[in-house]
This record gives C-alpha cells, sequence and structure tokens, in this order.
C-alpha cells in the first residue's frame, strides 16, 4: 500500500492508501475523492482524471507516454506537471505521492 495525498482546488486534502497496481485515479474513486470524475473508467480516452503531480514527485512518477499527452490537450489548466491519474500505477516507490486536482475537469 501507498499513502496518496489528494488536494482539492478548495484546499481540502484527502490522505489515503492505493493498493499496489492500482491506479492514482481508481485510488480517487474508490475513496471518493472529489473532482476526479473518470469518465472513461481508466481507458485513457477522455481527460476528466486530470491532476498535478508535486514537483519533488515528478522523477518517480515520470513522463506521460504519447497518447496521454494527446488527451491532455483536452484538459483544463494543463501544467508541466500534469498528468493522467489512470495512467499514474501506484507502487512502494510512490508511497507519499501528492497531487492537486484541478478546478474543474475537461
Amino acid at each position: 500500500m501507498a499513502k496518496i495525498t489528494y488536494t482539492t482546488h478548495d484546499d481540502q486534502t484527502f490522505e489515503v492508501e492505493g493498493e499496489e497496481g492500482s491506479t492514482v485515479m481508481e485510488t480517487a474513486i474508490k475513496n471518493a475523492v472529489p473532482g476526479i470524475e473518470a469518465e472513461c473508467g481508466g481507458a485513457c480516452a477522455c481527460a476528466t482524471c486530470h491532476v498535478y503531480v508535486a514537483q519533488e514527485w515528478m522523477d518517480k512518477v515520470g513522463a506521460p507516454e504519447p497518447m496521454e499527452e494527446d488527451m491532455l490537450d483536452f484538459a483544463y489548466d494543463v501544467r508541466p506537471t500534469s498528468r493522467l491519474s489512470c495512467q499514474i500505477r501506484v507502487s512502494p516507490d510512490l508511497d507519499g505521492l501528492k497531487v492537486e486536482v484541478p478546478e474543474r475537469q475537461g
């Protein structure tokens, strides 16, 4: 299990445990984190699970793959640390991960 902290645009914080092998999106949905809509269910076919990864975690999380980059074109207020949470797999290396949920999705 890895601890993930989600912060919403209005500064609500949700600290939850993610199961290894699940995604940051699945963990958010399972724990009712507001702002993660996940309309496509994690198929990387929308941009409604967009998050900002804390800068200090970018090396461990890694850069988006080309398909994810294409989908980020549809996300709201994309930043250098933007990722689709359906594309980030929970692993022990991500214990302590911090992400921020944008003001709105898509």
